[in-house]
């Protein structure tokens, strides 16, 4: 072999080297993409279901928290007409209910004021 031939082989050695790396290069950049996109659709995937969990449990919370207030509001509502009822302002017109009572407060007042007096 000659010197030339030998230094073309050495360099065409070199070359297939130098393009080997490129292509390692090549081939580890290509492989982290494809690392990255899974990942990425991995957390995609559950990023969106835990979104899902989350709504649900939303859902049930505000469902128990409507059934909450709905019972109290029929507790209160409940209670109101049973003041109401005790009061007497159940049967007639409330305002004119509330004016004889306070007629009847005013009389019983004066009463009492006039019995403190005669002391």
């Amino acid at each position: 072999m000659t010197t030339t031939n030998t230094i073309k082989g050495k360099i065409n050695d070199a070359e297939e080297m130098a393009r080997k790396i490129w292509l390692a290069g090549l081939g580890a950049y290509g492989k982290s993409v494809e690392e990255a996109q899974g990942r990425y659709e991995k957390l995609s995937e559950e990023a969106s279901k835990m979104f899902d969990e989350l709504v649900t449990k939303g859902e049930s919370l505000e469902e128990d928290a409507k059934s909450k207030v709905k019972s109290t509001t029929n507790d209160v509502e409940n209670r109101v007409a049973d003041v109401r009822k005790k009061l007497g302002l159940d049967s007639e017109p409330a305002d004119q209910r509330i004016e004889e009572l306070s007629a009847k407060i005013d009389a019983l007042t004066e009463a009492v004021a006039k019995l403190a007096a005669n002391k």
